[in-house]
């Protein structure tokens, strides 16, 4: 049973390392990944005893907070989102990230979108409108199945690239991040992504002995050690740039 707390927040716009800012309004996440990095310390920091993947905060001020934040802010690039998916489930009953979307378009602030789920198309009339807007998938593998073990509670791989072609419809920025890399086949994940994304970046599973028992229990320690991600970073490489691609290492 997921444990779903309504909270108010005190800030939704904070700085950010990797962007100029990060907006995160949910703390917390069902898709539950068993890579998460985000699990290894939200808990921590949040104060919840559940398991990752078994807790959510809603952050039901997020938009009247946002709205209050953004008039004082120096423009720069929003993330959404760093630490949760912006996309996962209950945003289909709070639609928090919809009403701040709706805020972000009163503003010239770019925003990079970065989710798992298809849900994001139900926002394409307000996607569409945004000055700057990049829209991306996590796809860390080609096939269903791998990411149904990895990732129980997103959508499929299926499903995310439908959703990549609807959005991509509409001449939008797209990109594909393949991280952590799990099993796949590099050229049919390439095959799958050509026409459908401008970018693509590529990381390597981080912390890797927090998520060993999990690699080991399915009986897939091949897949953790450095020579499987040089391997198919390798071979990814050749497959993109044979396609024509831009992509971007971030290992």
């Amino acid at each position: 049973m997921v444990k779903i707390s309504e909270v108010r927040a005190k800030s939704i716009l904070n700085r950010s390392k990797i962007f100029d800012y990060c907006l995160n309004p949910y703390t917390g996440c069902t898709h539950g990944c068993r890579y998460c990095y985000a699990g290894l310390f939200m808990r921590r920091y949040s104060g919840h005893a559940e398991p990752w993947g078994q807790f959510v905060d809603i952050k039901i001020n997020a938009p009247e907070l946002l709205r209050r934040q953004l008039p004082r802010a120096r423009r720069g690039t929003v993330w959404i989102a760093s630490v949760c998916d912006p996309y996962q489930p209950v945003e289909a009953r709070y639609q928090l990230t919809r009403k701040c979307l709706a805020e972000l378009s009163r503003y010239d602030f770019p925003v990079f979108i970065q989710t798992k789920s298809d849900l994001v198309v139900r926002d394409l009339d307000l996607l569409k409108d945004l000055p700057e807007l990049e829209v991306g998938f996590s796809l860390a593998t080609d096939d269903d199945r791998v990411a149904a073990l990895f990732e129980p509670g997103a959508p499929s791989i299926t499903r995310r690239l439908g959703a990549l072609e609807k959005i991509k419809s509409l001449n939008l920025k797209t990109f594909a991040f393949v991280g952590p890399i799990l099993p796949l086949n590099p050229g049919r994940l390439v095959r799958q992504l050509r026409g459908l994304v401008d970018k693509v970046f590529i990381d390597r599973l981080n912390y890797v002995s927090q998520f060993i028992d999990f690699y080991r229990r399915h009986n897939l320690l091949n897949y953790t050690g450095d020579d499987f991600f040089e391997r198919m970073k390798k071979i990814l490489v050749a497959e993109l740039e044979k396609a024509g691609l831009p992509y971007e290492l971030i290992f």
